[in-house]
């Protein structure tokens, strides 16, 4: 296996990390857990879809499965490309994380946060905003913690976010019509808030 193009860059952020030993226990903790805070943010663009239209509550549903749909497509790239890990080829890579023999190219970490980034912008622009900041920091961290080359993250983001789009063009039409037929019957509390007596 060949050292991809920007490694130099890869060595760079691998040279700050080994600088800022302070800074390795939020970026190792981000770096591994932090896609949990990716659940919270869709759970949390559900709950704010609930109080608007049907367009944005198919988005917040489309949202997590999206997802799921890039990390599957994401599985089959980074077989096809078989690309090895900062700490295979470069033997003196300060790695911050359990190392692995699994593919590096593209990130399956960027892959689901930029596919929620990009589905949370149609829910609620600020979440997305947040989500999207929230993304570009875990790319940084996958790369800092020596799991990553720069290229497996940016296109891991693009990615993820590629799938979500072309996702919201294809079945936010459709899952638009069953959010309404939801709001008709007893399913509504699930895709829109009830309204309290008082």
């Amino acid at each position: 296996m060949r050292v991809p193009p920007a490694s130099g860059l890869f060595e760079a952020i691998n040279d700050l990390a080994q600088s800022t030993p302070w800074l390795h226990a939020p970026m190792e903790a981000y770096a591994k857990y932090g896609i949990v805070l990716f659940a919270l943010l869709c759970l949390v663009g559900w709950w704010v879809a609930r109080g608007r239209d049907s367009r944005t509550m198919a988005a917040a549903l489309i949202t997590p499965g999206a997802a799921l749909i890039a990390v599957a497509v994401q599985q089959v790239v980074v077989k096809l490309v078989d690309e090895g890990r900062p700490y295979a080829l470069l033997p003196d890579t300060l790695v911050l994380v359990t190392r692995t023999t699994d593919p590096s190219f593209p990130s399956d970490h960027a892959c689901v946060c930029g596919a929620v980034a990009a589905g949370l912008f149609f829910v609620d622009r600020r979440l997305g905003w947040i989500a999207a900041v929230a993304a570009s920091i875990m790319a940084f961290a996958r790369v800092y913690v020596g799991a990553h080359w720069p290229l497996d993250v940016v296109a891991g983001l693009v990615l993820g976010a590629g799938i979500t789009l072309l996702l919201m063009a294809l079945l936010r039409p459709p899952v638009s019509g069953l959010v309404e037929w939801m709001r008709s019957n007893r399913l509504h509390p699930l895709v829109a808030r009830v309204a309290v007596s008082g």
